[in-house]
């Protein structure tokens, strides 16, 4: 029997603690990200019964593995039934190559996966514990909505939710600022990486501790791990044979969605190749070719706004698994295994005038419905094949991560259609929006943080 996992810091200079206190506090003291001291393992025969389960069954088991001792069995399942009520869909293009839809949750958008698992299991530990946090998140579009969604009317937890004013749609900013209540947007007139600094720094502010702060942006190893599940889960239902090899293409800006593949990978998932695609925010393909890091600051403006980060957060988390170790602020203070991190993983940078070719190429050829940042993913795959070869009889599953009527401007400019709206954008342009201005320096954060909450 494996001993229980514990959650050690990235930039190896924090105490390893268990998954309900790395959950709660959200980033390590020394500003390292948790990672799972071993990653627990499925055997080919475990995936394979995967294919009879829904998907709230196989993420109690993917999730049981990383958190076994720290809740009981029956809670998380309880837990698990809750947070996945809606649909996955596994849309075929041609041949085997398939998109799967990360867009049937209540904000349509694969956020949904992990902000859901994530705020009940917080809400979990803290009414057992009796305790109270304040969550504090970046946004460059579709995360601030499903962590507003997730952690709306929680009695224990309060979030504040900060967006670059100019990147996101009127869809995506009216799904965070028309709820209230608990939940707190402030927007700033400037970048993703300026928000995602803000809250980094209110997290080593020692005058903000009274604050019980914590994240719930893909820093947080809550929102990894439930990221995991919809790997197994698309496999499960797509291979035609136990063992049998895919090809992953996701579209990636912070890299949380991409981490949870990689580690399922590491759990046994069959995977040929992972293709990371990025847009013009081209660092990691750069890293992946050259060796050499270099952030790119500020980021640059994409139509894939979601993706618009010269420095994902998760890269350490992605060194500190090929065995290297990377600081907070991009330093390789001991290289990766580069080898085989180049024999697992395929990446390409796709810029806007290919991201709506695609758009419309996706539309024309196969009726196949993308919005900027699934065609990112799914113009990264095509990229793949054409560098090696186009395999018939290969399985090929692109993610396709928020629904295209979150980005009617684009959709109704390339294709001449504004997208049917899922229910779960009903009548949000008519629902009242209250929300916040504040200034760029960290003066100004957290004077609003100390006059707001106590």
């Amino acid at each position: 029997m494996s001993k229980q996992i514990t959650y050690y810091s990235t930039n190896l200079k924090a105490e390893p603690v268990t998954f309900k206190e790395a959950l709660l506090k959200g980033i390590a003291p020394d500003k390292g990200l948790y990672m799972p001291d071993q990653i627990p393992q499925f055997t080919p025969d475990e995936i394979d019964r995967f294919s009879g389960m829904p998907y709230w069954e196989i993420a109690y088991k993917v999730i049981h593995k990383f958190i076994k001792g720290d809740i009981h069995a029956k809670d998380l399942k309880a837990l698990c039934k809750d947070a996945y009520d809606f649909d996955v869909p596994l849309e075929n293009a041609y041949d085997r190559k398939y998109v799967m839809r990360l867009d049937q949750g209540p904000t349509a958008s694969f956020k949904d996966f992990a902000a859901r698992m994530m705020g009940r299991l917080m809400n979990y530990y803290l009414t057992r514990d009796k305790r109270n946090l304040l969550i504090l998140t970046a946004t460059s579009g579709d995360t601030g909505s499903a962590i507003a969604s997730a952690y709306y009317g929680l009695k224990n937890v309060k979030a504040v939710v900060l967006f670059p004013e100019k990147e996101v749609t009127s869809r995506q900013r009216k799904q965070m600022t028309t709820l209230g209540k608990n939940i707190q947007i402030l927007s700033l007139d400037g970048k993703f990486d300026d928000c995602q600094a803000l809250v980094k720094q209110a997290f080593a502010d020692k005058d903000l501790d009274h604050l019980n702060l914590s994240s719930a942006n893909s820093i947080n190893i809550g929102r990894l791990i439930p990221q995991t599940v919809y790997y197994f889960y698309s496999y499960s239902r797509l291979k035609n044979s136990i063992g049998e090899k895919a090809v992953f293409s996701v579209p990636s800006g912070n890299f949380g969605d991409m981490m949870g593949g990689v580690i399922a990978m590491k759990m046994g998932l069959p995977v040929k190749k992972f293709v990371i695609a990025t847009n013009s925010n081209d660092e990691f393909p750069k890293y992946l070719e050259t060796g050499k890091y270099d952030i790119i600051v500020p980021s640059k403006n994409c139509i894939s706004s979601a993706m618009n980060v010269g420095h994902p957060s998760n890269m350490s988390r992605l060194v500190a698994l090929y065995g290297g170790v990377m600081t907070e602020k991009g330093e390789v203070k001991k290289k990766p295994d580069m080898k085989l991190m180049k024999k697992e993983i395929w990446s390409a940078s796709v810029d806007d005038k290919n991201t709506k070719s695609m758009i419309k190429d996706a539309w024309k050829k196969h009726e196949l419905l993308l919005e900027p940042h699934g065609s990112v993913g799914w113009s990264g795959l095509m990229e793949y094949i054409k560098a090696h070869g186009d395999d018939k009889e290969q399985l090929y599953i692109s993610l396709e991560t928020a629904h295209p009527a979150k980005f009617p401007e684009q959709i109704i400019k390339l294709l001449g259609f504004d997208p049917e709206l899922p229910k779960s954008l009903e009548g949000i342009e008519k629902r009242k929006e209250k929300y916040d201005t504040i200034g760029l320096e960290y003066k100004h954060f957290k004077k609003y943080l100390l006059k707001n909450y106590k």
